[in-house]
């Protein structure tokens, strides 16, 4: 095979291939698989940094309320709340 005849089809599969990313992507974004916030969410991750290869810290937004939480060691632990959690509607009526 010449190497000018291959070079069409090499773009075609490249091209293909794209294709098909971006398809799975917008099919992930449709069905709520994609990490972007919706409005009406309970828990969302605010930002995440690497400590080592296994750890990390991880700033989580929870009903307004933001937690930091150390993740992938031997036991995960809520380092604390950076914002203090809002009393729910049951706790305010007690």
């Amino acid at each position: 095979m010449d190497t000018l005849s291959t070079v069409p089809l090499a773009i075609a599969a490249l091209a293909a291939t794209i294709g098909a990313i971006l398809l799975a992507a917008a099919i992930a974004r449709r069905s709520g698989l994609a990490a972007a916030a919706r409005p009406g969410r309970r828990l969302s991750v605010v930002e995440t940094v690497a400590l080592d290869p296994r750890r990390r810290l991880v700033l989580a937004r929870v009903d307004g309320a933001e937690a930091l939480l150390l993740i992938g060691g031997e036991t995960d632990a809520v380092i604390g709340w950076v914002t203090p959690p809002r009393n729910s509607a049951a706790e305010e009526r007690a």
